[in-house]
């Protein structure tokens, strides 16, 4: 399956600012591409790229005041299956778990540990390790928390979640990635392009997508506590500890958001088809992702 990927970002900025944007496929995806990732500036920019701690691509772009436009367009080569699951992969012994992964045992920003421990073993203890209880983590949240665009808010924490039972997105996942990390398996926040595969379309806005995913056996497995069944051509862009450490674009300096459109769709082949592109504001907040 070929799928075409892109985004067109257009920022006002009040003065020459510093920019980072995280807006690459994951560098475990980059085989997998057919045509360059390669970001269009304009007005032209210096740029330099580099990986952050946690193994995503990073460019670093010194613009000058006034506007900024950030596009891309590539192509992607994608199995077509849906997302790997095996009921019968294991939770791994903490003592046999790469160290890597241990980071993400920890309290992050928006995802209190401690202050859903408790909750987490109460919840879901019964339930057998492994991909049995991750699983159920993944269910109760699609099932307990409304999801609604008018939730949105950029302080709510994995706890606010629990508490108020409604959310974005992200709400979602930070509340799962949590329960997980509490209950001794490992989790991360994941970000990236999921368009309308397999599924009816949407009503809205395409945009980048965000999931979690959690390490079982030897292996990172994909969940989504937002939308709870396995999809097809999930692409992943970049991974951390939760979203503060993946925002696709972060401004240092005051700016205004303009255009913001994300392409994601399945051709039928290689040539590029008439791409479908959806426009949403957004706001870029310097500090908030």
């Amino acid at each position: 399956m070929l799928i075409r990927l892109g985004y067109d970002i257009e920022l006002q900025l009040q003065k020459p600012a510093t920019i980072v944007a995280m807006l690459n496929v994951h560098p475990s995806r980059m085989p997998d591409l057919r045509e360059p990732d390669a970001m269009q500036i304009s007005p032209p920019a210096e740029r330099s790229q580099y990986p952050d701690c946690f193994g995503n691509l990073c460019t670093l772009i010194t613009a000058l005041e006034g506007p900024l436009r950030l596009r891309n367009s590539t192509l992607i080569e994608d199995s077509g299956l849906t997302d790997a699951s095996d009921w019968n992969a294991p939770q791994t012994p903490i003592e046999n778990l790469p160290p890597e992964t241990m980071q993400f045992f920890l309290s992050s920003r928006y995802c209190e540990v401690d202050r859903l421990s408790e909750i987490a073993w109460e919840l879901f203890g019964h339930i057998p390790p492994g991909w049995p209880r991750a699983q159920a983590v993944c269910d109760w949240v699609y099932y307990y928390v409304t999801f609604g665009a008018q939730f949105a808010r950029s302080t709510r924490t994995a706890v606010d979640t629990y508490n108020e039972r409604q959310g974005i997105s992200r709400d979602f996942q930070h509340l799962a990635i949590t329960f997980c990390r509490a209950l001794h398996m490992p989790a991360r926040y994941a970000t990236g392009y999921l368009g309308p595969i397999g599924v009816p379309p949407s009503d809205g806005p395409i945009d980048f997508s965000s999931w979690y995913e959690v390490w079982l056996g030897d292996r990172w497995w994909s969940f989504d506590a937002r939308y709870q069944q396995p999809r097809i051509g999930r692409i992943l862009m970049t991974t951390g500890r939760d979203a503060a450490d993946v925002a696709p674009v972060t401004v240092f300096g005051p700016s205004t958001p303009g255009r913001f459109s994300v392409i994601t769709e399945e051709l039928s082949d290689q040539s590029a088809g008439e791409e479908e592109t959806a426009e949403a504001e957004i706001t870029l907040d310097p500090a908030l992702p």
